[in-house]
């Protein structure tokens, strides 16, 4: 095992990584911007070196500025989290290159799953299910439009080079689709570096299901359980849950199959999520993508089987062999804790005047604040994850209930009321829902 970690992101996930690596005996290092010098991820962590100036490609986007605080430290891994720099394959191969220990997958395996056409043909080839639509890109309306006549309308209009709900558009027929190739390929070049876009055919009334995996030194792919992340605003989670209140035992069989067949498709190591669209109707399920690094609402995953992934990243990291966890206990639900208008999703960042997290038995608050710290018009409004684990599904939404009605943030705007309005709509709490949950209740 390493003897130190630098950890290159902010906030909650680089508070949360640095509180396993430090119960390892691991010494952590925080990289911060200008703006965020004072946030607890910081403060905590046993060294920091600061990186520049708030914007991120001056910050936590910047490669070298990284690698420089990795070397001035001595240390000897690094851990990226989730968004900035994770899931670039260049940032991975050049962790590698410096000779420090890369927490993740490898750069070709991150690769592999970053272009979604690519990955696509992929998973169909391991007998991974995929929804109808092009095996290769399209630049072009007409080309668009030519994949849409055989896979029907809707389609769902993708960056090829996108992620985690970027980059997407709905085409209900010919004269939209034109147009939202024309935006999305344009928005992909910029934000991506390619304009590439894939067309699949849309699915209206489908859940969206992931499954957490872990990839062992051995090879092996082991499956943890899936997770409910069909609460959304543009195409962003909001809350997830585990187990799904969809899927049946052979549902549920057949997705943590696919998954594994996912995995060893690129040989895969460490953990990763493998994420697919669930017709309830039918029982069917088609890949939707793989993230190639930690997920924000791993939180769940380890509250039902009793594990904690980051500690797995990091010995996985270091060659070290871990247990396969046992069966899931219990239910979990996670909240996602945004600086944000509870009614139009619109940022509200500011400072935080007051700041009480609810406790209580099976409640965990994964925070990247705390009073007298401002959240920065910067990044992304991820304030908190608030997780309440039961013995049942009803007993942890009840908790999750109880605690958002005790967690008091002053200051910046917060979507604790959607929360609290959610947790008590019949549609939620029946099981019964789909993607479209958010927009019926707006």
């Amino acid at each position: 095992m390493f003897d130190s970690l630098l950890i290159a992101n902010r906030g909650e996930i680089a508070r949360r990584i640095g509180r396993t690596a430090r119960s390892m005996g691991i010494r952590t290092i925080a990289v911060h911007s200008d703006i965020d010098a004072d946030l607890p991820h910081v403060t905590e962590a046993d060294q920091a070196v600061n990186l520049g100036a708030a914007e991120p490609a001056a910050s936590y986007l910047n490669t070298e500025a990284i690698l420089a605080a990795a070397a001035q430290t001595g240390a000897k891994a690094i851990h990226p989290g989730y968004g900035f720099l994770s899931e670039k394959p260049a940032f991975a191969q050049a962790v590698v290159d410096a000779g420090i220990t890369w927490v993740g997958p490898s750069p070709e395996a991150i690769e592999a799953m970053g272009d979604k056409v690519n990955a696509r043909n992929l998973m169909a080839r391991h007998g991974v299910p995929v929804a109808p639509g092009a095996s290769e890109p399209v630049h072009d309306a007409a080309a668009a439009q030519a994949v849409a006549e055989t896979v029907g309308y809707p389609v769902m209009v993708k960056a090829a080079a996108g992620g985690g709900g970027m980059g997407m558009a709905v085409a209900e027929d010919a004269a939209a689709l034109a147009e939202q190739t024309t935006r999305i390929s344009g928005f992909a070049q910029r934000l991506f570096g390619s304009g590439d876009v894939l067309i699949e055919r849309y699915y209206p009334r489908v859940r969206h299901i992931e499954v957490q995996i872990l990839g062992l030194p051995d090879g092996r792919i082991i499956a943890l359980g899936e997770r409910e992340c069909s609460v959304q605003r543009r195409h962003q989670k909001l809350v997830e849950e585990t187990p799904s209140p969809a899927l049946d035992d052979k549902s549920r069989a057949d997705i943590l199959a696919a998954s594994r067949r996912a995995g060893e498709a690129v040989g895969y190591l460490g953990a990763g999520t493998v994420e697919y669209l669930f017709d309830a109707d039918t029982g069917g399920f088609f890949f939707l993508e793989m993230n190639t690094r930690l997920q924000v609402e791993h939180p769940i995953t380890e509250a039902v089987h009793g594990i904690d992934l980051v500690e797995a990243q990091l010995r996985i990291a270091a060659g070290e062999e871990i247990e396969e966890p046992g069966a899931p206990v219990g239910h979990a639900v996670e909240l996602r804790i945004n600086a944000e208008d509870p009614k139009r999703f619109l940022p509200g960042p500011g400072a935080i005047t007051a700041w009480r997290e609810p406790v209580g038995e099976g409640i965990r608050v994964d925070a990247g604040y705390l009073a007298g710290t401002e959240v920065p018009r910067h990044y992304d409004s991820l304030m908190a994850k608030l997780v309440a684990h039961g013995a049942d599904r009803d007993e942890a939404i009840r908790r999750a209930a109880e605690a958002v009605a005790g967690f008091e943030i002053t200051g910046p705007k917060s979507n604790l009321a959607f929360h609290a309005e959610l947790l008590a709509n019949p549609e939620f709490t029946s099981g019964e829902y789909d993607t479209g949950i958010v927009g019926r209740m707006r």
